[in-house]
């Protein structure tokens, strides 16, 4: 097997490239993540994810595409559905055509770690995604692992960042402080 992992953040990779070792599986890091903002937040995660890879001997391919405009455009339109319609589709989807055209069989996903995170969709979209490109979704519940993923990386000393990676994300990371300044 030939994996291409798409992976959101180094503290969410942690887990999921252990436990995939133990399988004797080794994965080759893929970072595409046009979804997360401001810039600097985006930058922080790609060089954190950088710095791991190196620490653990891991290859790791960056697609560099920071796209804040883009972005808005595809969810403006449907804010609470745009992690299902916009943000795992268009990840999981340049996992899957970057895999193909370099010769992988196979993707996954480090979002399948985060207990916040829509696995059922994601299992679903991943699924079909791969199918269109004629390669295999390896699907894996991480999610038993988060917490031990998550006190590895605060160890290793990794930017463990507070919201999922948008501006909305990060606007819902704050909704109570905003309803009690309110009052």
């Amino acid at each position: 097997m030939k994996l291409l992992l798409h992976t959101c953040c180094a503290p969410c990779s942690v887990y999921c490239i252990d436990s995939l070792r133990k399988e004797k599986i080794e994965p080759v890091l893929y970072w595409y993540n046009p979804n997360i903002h401001p810039y600097t937040e985006y930058k922080t995660r790609r060089d954190t994810l950088r710095e791991y890879a190196k620490m653990i001997n891991i290859n790791a391919i960056f697609e560099e595409e920071y796209g804040l405009k883009t972005f808005c455009k595809n969810v403006i339109g449907d804010l609470e559905n745009r992690c299902k319609n916009y943000c795992y589709k268009v990840r999981l989807e340049q996992t899957a055509k970057y895999a193909k055209e370099n010769g992988y069989d196979t993707i996954s996903t480090t979002l399948l770690i985060s207990p916040y995170q829509k696995h059922d969709i994601l299992k679903k979209q991943g699924e079909e995604i791969a199918k269109k490109y004629g390669i295999e979704f390896l699907y894996r519940d991480f999610r038993e692992g988060f917490r031990e993923g998550q006190n590895k990386a605060r160890e290793l000393g990794l930017y463990m960042q507070k919201y999922c990676g948008c501006v909305f994300s990060e606007e819902e990371r704050y909704a109570k402080k905003i309803e009690k300044d309110k009052a």
